[in-house]
This record gives C-alpha cells, structure tokens and sequence, in this order.
C-alpha cells in the first residue's frame, strides 16, 4: 500500500496520543470514587486510532504503525532520562520535580513498554479477525470488542507487572478492573467519532482491508 497523508496523519494522531498518555499517567485523579492515572484522558485514544488503522488498512499497516510507536516512546523515555541525568545549572532548582514527574523505575517502565505491544496487538488481531468473520458489518461489535480485549489485557499486564508484591491482591484487581471498565465504555462512547472517522477514510482512501491471508505474528516483516 502507498503511504498517503491521511494514513501518515492517523499515525501521527496514534503515536502522540501514546507518549502524551505515559508523560502524564503519573498525576492520579479521582472520577466518580475511582482513582485513575491522569492519562486516561488519551490514552484510550489511540486504541480509537488503532481500531481505525486495522479497520481502513489492514493489520499489516497497523502492526508497522503499533512498532513505530514503540520505538517513537523509546526515543522520548531515553531522552527523558538522559536530560534527568545532565547536571542542573546552578540556579535551577526543578531537578528533583523533573525526577518525580518524569523519572520512571525500571520496574513501571518495562510493564508499560510490555503492557503497550501486548494490548495493542490484541487489539488489533480481534479486530481484523472479527472484520473477515462478520463480512465487514457491525463496526461497533469490532471495536468495541477489540478494545474489551486489547484494553483488558493492557491493564491486567502492566498492574500486575508494575504493582503485584506492593499492592494486595484485591487492589490489583480492583485496579486492573475499574481501569477496564473506564477504558471499555470510552471506546463505546467514541463509537460514532469511530464511525465516522472510519466512513471518511474509507470514501476518500478508496480502501477498505479484509485480513484474508495475513500473517498475525507481530514479528514478521511482510505478510
């Protein structure tokens, strides 16, 4: 497939809506008696982007889209670090706020990088599975469906990964559970945005990608 400055726009769109989420997922906010990292605010955002990438270019496109935005976060997280490194000038005294908010442990980080292509990838195999195995009808069903298991197994994977050991047991679940269910109903609200966001590209693209014969392995180069 060409590369089109709408697909290079959506890409765009996916990947800062992911380095935006982890720069302020570290600011906890209360919703309705339920305490959640700031970024959920975009951070389901770009599970709209990805069902929209699947869904108008194939999960081939999507798979190169979901390892570039990978590699987009490890550029920011190494430069961030590397900038908490360099020595402060000596009238600055934000070092120790920009090790706060911006520093993160090995630990949360590796759950977050891990978290990332583990959900994301679910996410879009369920939705280009489910796009050949209902002919293309119901959209909703696709992205609502792909998003309760892509998102399900983000939160599981990185609140067990980040937190088991430091939290007890029905924390984690509480946790893993209420960050689910925020991010499900999310996506449902943002259906019609989806819809026709994904009606847009499909006119004007000339494109509209069934999964027939594709390769799913998130590590194969072509096919």
């Amino acid at each position: 497939m060409r590369t089109t400055p709408l697909f290079v726009i959506i890409t765009a769109l996916f990947i800062t809506s992911l380095i935006t989420s982890n720069i302020i997922a570290v600011k906890l906010i209360g919703v309705a008696g339920l305490v959640l990292p700031a970024a959920i605010i975009i951070f389901p955002v770009s599970y709209i982007f990805g069902d929209v990438l699947t869904e108008v270019y194939g999960y081939r496109q999507a798979r190169l889209v979901i390892w570039l935005g990978f590699c987009c976060n490890l550029v920011a997280v190494v430069a961030i670090w590397v900038g908490g490194l360099l020595p402060p000038a000596a009238f600055w005294d934000g070092q120790e706020a920009y090790d706060r908010i911006l520093g993160w442990t090995p630990r949360l980080l590796a759950a977050s990088f891990v978290a990332y292509l583990v959900g994301e990838f679910a996410n879009s195999v369920v939705l280009a599975r489910m796009k050949v195995a209902t002919g293309g009808k119901w959209l909703w069903s696709r992205t609502i469906g792909s998003t309760v298991v892509g998102q399900g197994l983000d939160s599981a994977v990185f609140i067990t990964a980040a937190f088991a050991g430091v939290l007890p047991a029905a924390a984690l679940v509480s946790a893993v559970l209420s960050q689910w269910l925020v991010k499900v109903v999310y996506e449902a609200a943002a259906t019609p945005l989806t819809y026709a966001l994904v009606g847009f590209l499909k006119r004007r693209e000339g494109l509209d990608t069934y999964d027939y014969d594709t390769d799913f392995n998130p590590l194969a180069l072509s096919g």
